[in-house]
C-alpha cells in the first residue's frame, strides 16, 4: 500500500506534538500551565518551529 506524502501542515503538526511530548516527559505532571507554556515556547524555538 502506497502512502501519500505528508502535507506541510502535517509535518508542522508532528513537530509541535513532538515538542509538547518532550516538554511533558522532562517536566512531568503537576506544574502550572505557565511553566509548560514557557518551556514549550523554548523547545519550539530550539526545533526551529
Amino acid at each position: 500500500m502506497l502512502r501519500e506524502p505528508l502535507r506541510k501542515e502535517d509535518e508542522i503538526t508532528g513537530k509541535i506534538i513532538g515538542a509538547a511530548i518532550e516538554v511533558h516527559r522532562q517536566l512531568g505532571p503537576g506544574l502550572l500551565e505557565s511553566a509548560y507554556q514557557a518551556c514549550l515556547a523554548y523547545e519550539m524555538k530550539l526545533r526551529g518551529i
